[in-house]
């Protein structure tokens, strides 16, 4: 009865179907439960946990490896049971360590219960995907992290997604390579971080018809903004924009709390605001009522 009994449900395997559908999955990023939950509202079957949004929010600081994994298992879980039974994609960093670190990693993100994880190529402590001075493991170190990830999920229906930023540190040609070698140790899904220019976009699109893409609709990022048809065109089979609800949500807390400091309180900015009654609504007072009512003593 109601939301918070959530039903038992395979969030890969829904995944999975999705991804499989006729059309790119969009999977707009979260940065809690409360973003999550909207982007619900709107209709979007997927869910995408932002590392950057998760350092930004939990912390009010850059995407530099600040956060632990326990610290983004806990923001994946929180996101998860959110807006569950939708699947949730969830940033998981470098794995947190080497193979054998990454193997905990997997079954606790599973544990959570998102769909899926993405794991990256970066040395520790790693930086966003669209920030200068990343590095990059050996493409053997990460090709056994990725082994490893495969291994220790307890479904095979979670989706563990393989991500490269090597395009950043040593060109298009080592990006590809490393996720040919990456496709190859079992990763579902390949991810190649901030290409640059609709040319090297293709040439990604060409090279790996066989699996699926993942595109990193980064607003304000180094790839280009491509239209949704342009997109779908080229193959990509998953869509994330991981900040945009983020961004968005500081220029309006911003804007209300300009309007605060000048006006002494925030009677010229209720209009900009969800009357109270509708955010209770939204966040399901009606819901735990009816379960109190439901468990209520006799």
């Amino acid at each position: 009865m109601g939301k918070l009994i959530a039903p038992e449900y395979n969030p890969g395997a829904r995944l999975r179907e999705l991804v499989a559908g006729p059309d790119p999955l969009l999977a707009p990023g979260a940065f809690d439960g409360l973003s999550a939950r909207l982007i619900e509202e709107a209709g979007f079957d997927c869910v995408y946990m932002t590392g950057f949004g998760a350092a930004a929010s939990v912390l009010g600081r850059p995407d530099v490896g600040l956060l632990t994994m326990s610290e983004m298992v806990e923001h994946a879980r929180q996101i998860s049971q959110a807006v569950a039974p939708l699947p949730v994609i969830a940033d998981a960093d470098t794995g947190y360590g080497n193979p054998i670190s990454v193997i905990r990693t997997v079954q606790q993100y599973e544990l959570a219960g998102v769909a899926a994880i993405h794991i990256e190529d970066q040395v520790a402590p790693k930086k966003c995907g669209h920030m200068a001075g990343k590095e990059v493991v050996s493409i053997s170190d990460m090709v056994s992290k990725i082994e490893a990830a495969v291994d220790a999920r307890k479904s095979p229906d979670f989706v563990i997604i393989a991500r490269t930023d090597a395009r950043a540190v040593e060109g298009l040609e080592s990006a590809i390579d490393r996720a040919k070698a990456y496709r190859d140790a079992g990763a579902d899904v390949l991810f190649i971080e901030a290409p640059e220019g609709i040319e090297e976009i293709e040439k990604v699109s060409k090279t790996f018809s066989d699996v699926p893409l993942l595109y990193n609709w980064a607003e304000g990022g180094k790839t280009p903004p491509l239209t949704y048809s342009q997109i779908k065109s080229l193959g990509f089979r998953i869509i994330i924009f991981p900040v945009g609800a983020l961004l968005a949500a500081t220029k309006a807390i911003r804007g209300l709390l300009e309007s605060l400091r000048e006006d002494l309180t925030p009677i010229n900015a209720m209009d900009k605001m969800v009357p109270f009654s509708e955010f209770l609504s939204f966040i399901g007072l009606p819901e735990i009522s009816a379960l109190e009512q439901h468990y209520k003593s006799r």
